[in-house]
């Protein structure tokens, strides 16, 4: 076992660094200063988040895991979790932004399931960061047991007909297009029934953006007879339940570097603050009711680091299936965003009522945080996939 980071790759997190503190440092820094309340401009907010992408895409960096022939870089999965980690340490709240995954908004391995003729529209304005996407596959009985869907599509001539109702889902209500999973054969369903498309903002009516403890929030969207043409079927009909699955898997190594970058980020800020901070006539630092915790948060850390690097490296020996794989993925997306949060937790203890504080370090870390534990596969789904892989 070699556990090395390659020379390639430090170079690339060195370059990223420059980039960062060059150019996404000076464009938050002019944008926060003016957005300190506790419900910021969201309009403004995303003025600066495609002012990020934008230059991101410009560098080369927000699809750098895609392959040269469409843009990217062809970053492997380790190279791609590594500079999600390092987003995330950053502390800069537009870094993640950087990067394409794993935000859903970014451009998706799976648009190159596309028929060629069809990347010009969405693939290449997205890599561009011109465009924006989400992924719409949740619905209101249908979270967990993403298979229980009821939006459903029909074929009409040269036409698939879209009817049903998506929410929680990122970046719908600015999206340009989404990739839309909807049942085509209610007898098959997950095995061969379940069909993914492409479908224009056009063609599907925003409802209610949901606001949540988090800084971004989602969004209802409504198909009421969308239509859109035969070729905008992403891979194979009714295979569309299989890539969902290949696609979340592929990214829970991204959602492990986020967690892994966001513990070490509230890491960083606790031992700075106990050092610094006194009490009682001596630092914080001095006392093992400080030490301790921020001990076994560093033990921790180094957990999920190996985890998610080893998911990460995984992914790139395979083709992003099989049980193995979805094992290993289950385990860093359960065992790293709990373990995060509880890191989080203890730091912003250190902390006291500062911790507690909107402009404090830790407290929107630890909101978003909260949100990893649910999202792309909430914590009991994943112990569900360990525990049957015990034959539980």
């Amino acid at each position: 076992m070699d556990f090395t980071i390659p020379e390639e790759l430090r170079a690339l997190r060195k370059s990223y660094a420059t980039f960062l503190d060059r150019e996404i440092r000076p464009i938050e820094e002019g944008l926060f200063e003016d957005l300190t309340g506790l419900d910021p401009d969201r309009d403004r907010l995303y003025e600066g988040a495609l002012a990020v992408r934008r230059r991101s895409a410009e560098e080369g960096f927000y699809a750098c895991y895609l392959p040269e022939a469409v843009g990217g870089w062809g970053v492997s999965t380790l190279g791609t979790a590594l500079l999600v980690e390092d987003a995330a340490r950053s502390g800069l709240r537009l870094a993640p932004l950087t990067l394409g995954v794993p935000n859903p908004s970014g451009p998706s391995p799976m648009l190159l399931k596309l028929p060629e003729h069809l990347w010009p529209t969405y693939l290449h304005p997205v890599v561009k960061a011109e465009k924006t996407m989400c992924f719409a596959l949740t619905e209101p009985e249908a979270g967990s047991d993403a298979q229980a869907i009821r939006t459903s599509a029909r074929r009409d001539g040269d036409d698939w007909v879209i009817d049903g109702m998506k929410h929680y889902i990122t970046n719908g209500d600015k999206a340009d297009f989404a990739v839309v999973f909807a049942v085509t054969d209610k007898e098959k369903r997950a095995d061969g029934g379940i069909t993914a498309f492409v479908v224009p903002s056009e063609q599907f009516r925003v409802g209610k953006v949901q606001a949540t403890m988090a800084d971004a929030h989602p969004s209802e969207l409504w198909f009421d007879g969308s239509r859109v043409p035969a070729d905008h079927v992403v891979g194979e009909v009714g295979r569309g339940f299989q890539a969902a699955m290949t696609f979340l898997n592929g990214g829970r190594a991204g959602f492990a570097a986020q967690s892994l970058g966001l513990a070490e980020l509230c890491l960083d800020q606790a031992v700075a603050h106990a050092r610094t901070r006194t009490a009682f006539g001596r630092p914080l630092a001095e006392n093992q009711g400080v030490s301790f915790p921020l001990a076994e948060c560093k033990a921790e850390i180094e957990a999920m680091r190996w985890m998610t690097y080893h998911l990460a490296w995984a992914t790139d020996q395979a083709d992003g299936s099989g049980a193995a794989l979805a094992l290993d993925s289950s385990i860093a997306k359960f065992y790293c965003t709990e373990r995060a949060y509880a890191v989080a937790d203890r730091c912003l203890q250190v902390f006291g009522g500062m911790g507690l504080l909107r402009e404090g370090p830790i407290e929107r870390v630890l909101r978003h945080l909260r949100v990893l534990r649910v999202v792309e596969g909430a914590s009991e789904v994943q112990k569900l996939v360990i525990a049957r892989s015990l034959g539980l």
